[in-house]
């Protein structure tokens, strides 16, 4: 019996390690499925008013992004990155244009392998697309380089926090994201801690931030248990945690309250009209 127990265990065991170096191969093609869907608008399409087309130089080569201008477009405003999840691309999320009527100039990144942009998608890869995302933006003589807010959606959120550690950024908005991938990875797959290659760790970052942050995230979650948003939150005691009735694709479940709840936390902290920011 015992050499039999022995022998069980040893398979699990191996078989453990097989799944474990299945996961450390595969973790990108699963991280980032985004990057096999082919985008339906053209990098010469015409976008609309208000909308352009630009081209971030990496060194991977060429990044998309596009930047919205502000309602009323003039002196310089706020603006606006937002880092999108991972099975989007960037042509997903034309709605954050109602932000613009708020006066903040909003710019959509895409990521790097993903639609029109070279590259793959990595944390490193992503993180300097948004790195010259933000270098190009401040330089606009219609943006204020000290209202400068980020927000992130999913795996967006990582990203996002990413920015927020290397760039000054006066606010961040986290919406259905986790509190580290790394613990998100050992909750849904059993894969340890140390093989996750993207090891986003938002709720290191929030800790350290000095500037403020809203939490939104959907009670019935499904792939980013609410849980998560309860860590942040207690990172962050000062946080905003605002709880949806929907699961993770279906947030926000309705945009109206959603551009309001972002309107409310701008004008909460002084990051649109007057623009006296939070510290950060």
């Amino acid at each position: 019996m015992r050499e039999l127990l022995f022998s069980v265990g040893r398979i699990a065991i191996l078989a453990y390690l097989g799944y474990a170096v299945v996961l450390f191969f595969l973790q990108r093609r699963m991280l980032f499925p985004g990057s096999r869907r082919v985008p339906e608008t053209g990098v010469s399409s015409d976008l609309g008013p208000g909308v352009h087309h630009v081209r971030l130089e990496l060194y991977a080569g060429l990044v998309e992004a596009w930047y919205m201008d502000p309602e009323p477009a003039g002196r310089p405003g706020p603006a606006l990155i937002f880092a999108h999840g991972n099975a989007d691309l960037i042509e997903d999320w034309t709605g954050l244009a109602e932000l613009t009527k708020l006066g903040l100039a909003v710019l959509l990144v895409e990521f790097p392998g993903y639609g029109h942009s070279a590259g793959q998608a990595s944390r490193l890869e992503i993180g300097d697309a948004y790195r010259a995302g933000y270098d190009w933006l401040v330089e606009r003589p219609d943006v204020d380089p000290e209202r400068i807010v980020v927000m992130g959606r999913s795996i967006g959120g990582g990203v996002a926090a990413d920015l927020v550690a290397s760039r000054p950024v006066k606010g961040l908005i986290l919406q259905s994201t986790f509190s580290s991938l790394s613990r998100l990875a050992w909750e849904g797959y059993r894969a340890p801690r140390f093989l996750v290659r993207d090891a986003f760790d938002n709720e290191a970052v929030i800790r350290s931030f000095e500037g403020p942050v809203l939490l939104m995230h959907g009670l019935h979650d499904e792939v980013i248990p609410f849980s998560h948003a309860r860590a942040l939150a207690d990172a962050r005691p000062d946080a905003e945690l605002i709880e949806w009735d929907c699961g993770h694709n279906d947030c926000p479940p309705d945009w109206d309250v959603f551009v309001s709840d972002v309107k409310g936390f701008l004008e909460k902290h002084s990051l649109l009209d007057g623009g006296e920011g939070a510290g950060g």
